[in-house]
Order: structure tokens, then C-alpha cells, then sequence
């Protein structure tokens, strides 16, 4: 089945419609700059805009970098504090599928990419703005975990090892790749996985940071779907509540 997704992200918003049997778009993506002040009028006269650009009127997912319980936003860390509250389905339309960003490119990730077909505990880590987290448990989502929030010598991890920390103090790969190795150390230590997946935009990235950490026996791999598994988990979040 084909559906819409669409990806907030705290710098920009993608959307593509997607075969949700096969993980894969189906049309070029289409991305335009989180607004800002990013609040909710505002973001979502850019999901009305991406929705018009497709000429969408099936199913359709939507992903948010914050905690999403019974399609009700709790948290908005990386945007304007004013989503807190915001019910999905009143903002963006009945019936549309909202959950958490990194939880949607978790299940694409499990169902298509690197993660598919592994047992045990998988914990997929999305780097950008912040740190978003999936968890999976013999191929079962944990919803909204944040374990981007863990504190690290006295700091959140996001405030130490994001994509966005590299770039705004411009850190070298070496550098970075320090922060971001003690942060998953912290991780396997709680968690023992038996898979660790790298997401978000700088996964397609990851020859210059991967190779120069260690974690043992706990392998790490970039994301197979890099940047699109967010898009693709809310298609299919929209099609699995479609479903009789």
C-alpha cells in the first residue's frame, strides 16, 4: 500500500509517498526548512504544503521530535515549546498517524534496513538537532524513549554529541567521535544490545566518525535507509492504522 510520510525535523520537514510493502519511496522527496519560530500554525502550513505538492488524500504519517502518547505531543525539546499539548489529529487531520520521529525511522530501519531480522535488544540512535532514540526488543518498539536526554558529565548527551553540537563548534570527525564514543559507551552499559544502528542525516556520513569507534563486541552500523527511514516508519505507521 502507498502512503504519505512526512518527517518534522528541528531544521527541516521531508515528505515522500512511499510503498510501505517494499520501504521505498516512490516519488523525490520533497524538504523545506523547519520555520521559525517553529510553532505548530506554522509547521503545519508546511505539512499542508508538502501535502498539496504530492496531491495527497490517502493515508498519511507524521513524525515529531518529542514524546507522542495516544496522538497527544508531551515533549518538544528541539522546538517551540507551544506543541506541548497539541493533539495530532486536531493540527494536522483525522485519522493521520502521528508518532515520534526516531521511534518512525526505528521501525523502517527494523523492518528494511540494518536491523532486520536481528533478535535481541536493537537501539537505534538518530543524530541532528538532538538525539533521538528507538528501542526494540526481539523486532518490538519500545515507544519514546529519550535517550538523548541522558546525562553526561553533568550535561544532556544531545548537548555533547548531536550533529548540530559538531557543527556549531565546529568539531573535528576525531573530536566529535570522542563525545559521540563515551555517550555510546554510557548506552551499552545500560542496555547490553546486540545491535547498535546509526540514523539521522549524518549517517550518510559515517566513514568519517564509525571507523574511529569502539565499542567492544557490540557492533554499530550506519542506517541503511540514512536520512528517508523517517518518512518511510510513518507511511507505515499510517497504513498499520488504516488496517482492519
Amino acid at each position: 500500500m502507498e502512503a504519505l510520510g512526512i518527517d518534522i525535523g528541528g531544521s527541516g520537514i521531508k515528505g515522500a509517498t512511499v510503498d510501505t510493502s517494499a520501504g521505498e519511496l516512490t516519488r523525490e522527496r520533497l524538504r523545506i526548512p523547519t520555520p521559525q519560530p517553529s510553532t505548530p500554525a506554522e509547521v503545519a502550513a508546511v505539512v499542508r504544503q508538502i501535502i498539496e505538492h504530492f496531491s495527497w488524500t490517502g493515508p498519511m504519517g507524521v513524525t515529531f521530535p518529542g514524546v507522542v502518547l495516544d496522538g497527544v505531543i508531551r515533549t518538544a525539546a528541539n522546538v517551540d515549546r507551544s506543541w506541548i499539548g497539541v493533539k495530532g489529529e486536531e493540527l494536522f487531520g483525522a485519522g493521520v498517524a502521528l508518532l515520534n520521529d526516531a521511534d518512525a525511522a526505528g521501525v523502517a530501519e527494523v523492518a528494511f534496513g540494518a536491523g532486520r531480522g536481528r533478535s535481541g535488544v536493537v537501539l537505534m540512535l538518530t543524530f541532528g538537532t538532538g538525539i533521538g532514540s528507538a528501542l526494540f526488543a526481539d523486532g518490538r518498539l519500545v515507544p519514546n524513549t529519550e535517550f538523548g536526554h541522558v546525562e553526561i558529565r553533568g550535561k544532556e548527551a544531545e548537548h555533547r554529541a548531536s550533529d548540530h553540537v559538531r557543527e556549531k563548534h565546529e568539531l573535528s570527525w576525531e573530536k566529535w567521535a570522542e563525545h559521540v564514543q563515551e555517550y555510546l559507551l554510557h548506552m551499552r552499559d545500560l542496555l547490553w544490545p546486540s545491535l547498535i544502528v546509526i540514523g539521522g542525516g549524518v549517517s550518510k556520513k559515517a566513514d568519517k566518525f564509525l571507523p574511529l569507534i569502539d565499542l567492544g563486541d557490540t557492533p554499530i552500523v550506519p542506517a541503511v535507509l540514512r536520512n528517508e527511514a523517517g518518512i518511510i516508519g510513518a507511511a507505515m505507521a499510517a497504513v498499520s492504522r488504516t488496517k482492519p
